[in-house]
């Protein structure tokens, strides 16, 4: 039968066909046209995708060009801020629908097709590990969850991490070549370029496209108020956050894409992915957010000690940014200033509001510390500290720091098991990084930058509830995962690495 069916599907679609679906389409969208307006233009819109979908179904339905498409989702459509029209006890946001649908096809793919399988990621032993602990912290606390009425709140989480972890193997089953990774990476830093040019934008002039985006595809409800009326500015100017829930969130997520927009630039030859690195950053510094200094801080330091050529090489085009960005965005490098030296200094800033709903990262640290000590093994349980103050089941105040987040809903044993994730990543990855030569060690670096920048970045924020950088995290471990599950090359004699200097890795040629 399935055999039978990709037959079917090779032979393409014939003219009957398309003619049948036309008037299947066709006339229902004439009738609802003459009642209703909303039906009609959902009418159109389905009506559009079945006909692409019978012209190019075996280009759309290949797994790249769908993981493509979870990520431009992800990117593209305002997470929190739209929704699809359902009667649902859940918001039926677009990229919930995006990867439920495409990960149940996959897993029915890997029930019938005998060329489907499940693909190992390198990070078998922290995933489960996390897992298990996040089970622990859930049943040892089913008391403390009831009595706060939090349930629902749990299991939200608990899914969402669910859905992390498909996605990683997702990633690491379907990406099969070096092309299909490419490809996936140039969608991932080409949707960021995008969004870091609406996010200068939106800086300058102070209108965010993606606010509007309802009135361009109609079959989208705007769930809430758009951001721009809660965020305040900061340093005299308008912090940008496109799609992303908050400006840090937005800020994090370009920067992360950085050191691969410097892979695509090695990996193609081309100028433009130089550009599109210098693009993500002034985005990045578009949101003002220190968060992603940091991570951009994190990530040079890295390259610098993986790619020492790299600095060598660019860093007389520090000035020229520093000027394109006062250009293209006046004030900000003065935002900057005042935001890392404000009055009375940073780490008095953060002492402040110790006891409050939004108190500073240090004046978390002691109160977090005697709060762990009562549940110092497997924590509160996980998701049941709920921060969000329009939630009427709020119960804990907003840590800025996601590791101590962690460590109070999963204790010790759910810190260890999520620095574990993140330091077994880095560590081979950063090994692979310095035993490749020439091309092939740009990428392994390239995640070991981002990925360690992420990690580090958790102490600045509350990194999860940022559902469109999480995504990112997990995405990049899913793409890594031919680095991460291959054996280390052996560090090769100087004379040999000369010979070998410029070949590609096996890697990069099939994953």
């Amino acid at each position: 039968m399935v055999h039978r069916f990709h037959g079917v599907l090779a032979q393409g679609p014939q003219p009957r066909t398309v003619f049948l679906g036309t008037l299947l389409f066709g006339l229902p969208l004439t009738v609802m046209a003459a009642t209703s307006e909303q039906l009609a233009m959902g009418m159109l819109a389905l009506s559009l995708i079945a006909i692409l979908l019978v012209v190019a179904h075996r280009w759309l339905l290949s797994w790249r060009i769908l993981l493509a498409g979870i990520v431009l989702v992800i990117m593209l459509v305002p997470i929190r801020r739209y929704s699809l029209p359902g009667a649902l006890p859940f918001e039926l946001e677009p990229y919930r629908v995006a990867v439920a649908v495409i990960v149940l096809g996959w897993v029915g793919s890997l029930l019938v097709e005998p060329s489907s399988r499940l693909r190992r990621t390198g990070l078998e032993a922290p995933i489960v590990a996390i897992l298990v602990v996040v089970g622990l912290s859930v049943a040892a606390n089913v008391g403390r969850i009831a009595a706060l009425g939090v349930q629902a709140e749990v299991l939200k989480d608990v899914t969402f991490l669910a859905s992390f972890v498909c996605v990683v193997y997702l990633t690491a089953s379907v990406v099969r070549t070096s092309a299909d990774r490419d490809t996936v990476l140039k969608v991932l830093v080409g949707g960021g370029i995008f969004l870091a040019i609406t996010a200068m934008i939106e800086s300058r002039v102070g209108y965010n496209v993606f606010d509007h985006l309802h009135e361009v595809v109609p079959m989208l409800d705007q769930a809430t108020a758009p951001l721009s009326e809660r965020l305040d500015a900061r340093g005299g100017r308008q912090r940008a956050y496109a799609t992303a829930q908050h400006s840090i969130a937005l800020g994090a997520a370009l920067a992360l894409l950085a050191p691969f927009a410097i892979y695509l630039a090695f990996r193609t030859g081309r100028a433009f992915w130089w550009l599109g690195c210098g693009i993500l950053v002034m985005g990045a510094l578009a949101t003002v957010s220190r968060t992603a200094v940091l991570i951009l801080v994190v990530e040079v330091v890295v390259l610098a000690l993986l790619r020492p050529e790299l600095i060598r090489r660019f860093w007389p085009l520090a000035l020229p940014l520093l000027i394109a960005i006062h250009l293209a965005m006046p004030g900000t490098i003065g935002a900057f200033k005042s935001t890392f030296f404000p009055t009375g200094g940073l780490i008095a800033e953060q002492k402040g509001g110790a006891g409050t709903y939004g108190s500073g990262r240090i004046a978390d640290l002691g109160p977090g510390i005697a709060e762990f000590l009562r549940t110092p093994v497997v924590g509160q349980g996980y998701g049941s500290r709920v921060t969000e103050r329009s939630n009427p089941k709020v119960n804990a105040s907003i840590l800025d720091n996601q590791w101590l987040a962690l460590t109070l809903q999963t204790g010790a044993a759910g810190l260890f098991a999520f620095a574990w994730l993140i330091l077994r990543a880095v560590r081979v990855l950063g090994r692979r990084a310095r035993r490749e030569e020439a091309e092939s060690g740009w990428l392994p670096a390239a995640f070991t930058a981002a990925i360690a920048a992420f990690g580090v970045s958790m102490f600045s924020y509350d990194t999860f509830s940022f559902i469109q950088v999480t995504f990112l995290l997990f995405i990049l471990f899913g793409l890594a995962a031919p680095e991460l599950r291959m054996p280390l090359p052996r560090r090769l004699p100087a004379t040999e690495r000369s010979q070998r200097r410029g070949a590609p890795h096996p890697a990069l040629r099939s994953v």
